[in-house]
């Protein structure tokens, strides 16, 4: 027999908490350094039903998308539990979108009604929404709350999040109730998550991390989040210390920020030319006891943070599409900086060649993650059929990812299969190079990518950011690789550059790099 409607799902559970935790925080939003504002469990609730019944009355029901596109904000978890509740999905966008990245999101998911800030809304409407309702404004009215039961079973799509884009059209992957509840379950039980516990979101809301890795994780177990508008290098340390938090999630890219900023950790305190205080926070001010993290950091950069902050930090790896993080480092016992981690208990994982066949343990193949979409993966690409066949295919989902085993089962990253550079007929993975080039001294981060060349089939050019008040030479960096490299590998061109272009979330925008670089000064 089907499982009820309102069962099993995250709006059900949402009211279990209420009921249970009551007064106890759910959120604690920093609006403004100084200003913190306080939700209670059956506080969310009521807005969530008050929101639910405000959807309504704009002609949202069962089914029906709707685009979210907000920063960092209480009202996101408004609509995002509203939705749940009306068995509505949310759509949510990145709101640093441009007018014509954004016009294809609504297009392509077919949403009318768009739920955004002030600050915003002449991007909406130039996307093309028909109708843009600005959440600060008191637009659900007078409403009491009072939506009726719940209208959603597990396996409805609750969200559906676009990809980033980074190598080519973003798509839309959809994301049921079920499968947003198992990965809470998952990661809370890894991190040992108890109600006490305070998740810190610095991250941005639309994007899978802070609400597969934070938000759901809170909601299985009746702990809380901490919420920022947004990510502050410099004041990171001093959040976490000021709104309480036990638990906090990153990328490696605001890892590095953070580090960058001179004092936090140190027991100094002074300003920066952004305008950011860097005052720190003593080691002992603040609760963390771990950072989980995607994206490598170098053994240098995560011994630096956890002496500094003394919080481990803790790598795992996940897609949009695999929801459940499939492998995720030790909180307790050896932890490597270098490594995604061990597959979490429970999770299927094959390495395979392009011909499908698993490798011998150590060599490199392509990632493969068992499970059941719709529960424990993403249900599918909307409307996509041969994107979603193509990623789903014989119950196993394929990552594109390239990874390797060590004898003791951790595994590691080691490129996009899409990231691999042709080079002379031989295949070149851009992490290896991007590894030796980010141990010389004076180099903050790099990326290899490929170019058309005419005789090379792809020449490799690699972008180098230096260390703050560091020089680095080109030159010096090609002969370096090749001392450290074969000579298929070594770069044909090095240019420095003062930042990368990155989405959102810390992701390398390659695509951008994929050109002839101009001739450096």
């Amino acid at each position: 027999m089907a499982p009820a409607r309102g069962a099993d799902t995250v709006s059900g559970v949402l009211s279990s908490q209420a009921s249970i935790r009551g007064d106890a925080p759910f959120l604690v939003f920093e609006r403004e350094p100084g200003v913190v504002e306080t939700t209670s469990w059956a506080e969310q609730e009521v807005r969530a039903r008050r929101t639910a019944t405000a959807l309504a009355n704009l002609g949202i029901s069962a089914g029906t998308r709707f685009g979210v596109h907000l920063a960092n904000c209480p009202e996101f978890y408004d609509i995002w539990f509203a939705a749940a509740h009306l068995g509505a999905v949310m759509v949510p966008t990145n709101p640093l979108s441009t007018a014509a990245e954004l016009r294809y999101l609504l297009g392509h998911s077919g949403c009318r009604t768009v739920l955004t800030q002030p600050g915003l809304v002449p991007t909406v409407r130039e996307a093309g929404a028909d109708q843009v309702v600005d959440v600060t404004t008191d637009w659900t009215g007078d409403v009491t709350g009072r939506t009726g039961p719940p209208n959603a079973a597990p396996g409805d799509v609750l969200g559906v999040l676009y990809t980033s884009g980074t190598t080519s059209r973003p798509k839309g992957v959809q994301i049921t109730h079920a499968a947003y509840l198992a990965v809470g379950d998952a990661v809370a039980g890894h991190v040992r998550l108890r109600p006490d516990d305070r998740f810190l979101v610095v991250l941005p809301l639309f994007h899978g991390n802070a609400q597969y890795y934070c938000s759901m994780p809170v909601l299985v177990t009746g702990a809380s989040i901490a919420l920022t508008p947004r990510f502050s290098a410099g004041r990171w340390p001093e959040q976490a210390a000021e709104l309480g938090a036990t638990l906090a999630s990153l990328f490696a890219a605001p890892i590095r920020m953070i580090l960058a900023k001179r004092g936090n950790g140190e027991g100094n305190s002074s300003a920066t030319t952004d305008g950011e205080s860097t005052a720190d926070v003593s080691p002992a001010g603040h609760s963390l006891r771990a950072t989980l993290f995607a994206q490598n950091v170098s053994p240098d950069q995560a011994a630096e943070f956890e002496r500094r902050f003394r919080t481990p930090l803790v790598q795992l790896y996940g897609m949009t599409e695999t929801v459940i993080p499939p492998t995720v480092n030790p909180l307790y016992g050896p932890r490597n900086p270098l490594s995604i981690g061990r597959p979490l208990p429970g999770t299927r994982l094959r390495i395979v060649d392009p011909d499908g066949a698993d490798v011998a343990p150590g060599e490199p193949g392509r990632l493969l993650v068992g499970g059941e979409p719709g529960l424990t993966l993403m249900s599918g690409y909307l409307d996509d059929p041969e994107a979603t066949a193509a990623a789903l295919a014989d119950g196993w989902l394929h990552t594109g990812d390239v990874v390797r085993t060590d004898a003791d089962g951790f595994l590691y990253f080691v490129d996009r299969a899409k990231d691999m550079i042709k080079r002379s007929g031989e295949n070149v993975a851009c992490g290896e190079i991007e590894r030796v080039v980010d141990r010389i001294e004076g180099v903050l981060e790099s990326a290899a990518v490929g170019v058309p060349d005419a005789m090379l089939d792809e020449a490799i050019h690699v972008y180098v950011v230096p260390r703050p008040d560091a020089h680095v030479d080109p030159a010096e960096v090609i002969a370096h690789c090749r001392e450290e490299l074969a000579k298929f590998k070594v770069p044909d061109a090095v240019y420095v550059v003062p930042e990368l272009p990155r989405t959102s979330v810390g992701k390398i925008q390659k695509h951008l790099l994929r050109h002839p670089a101009p001739q450096a000064p």
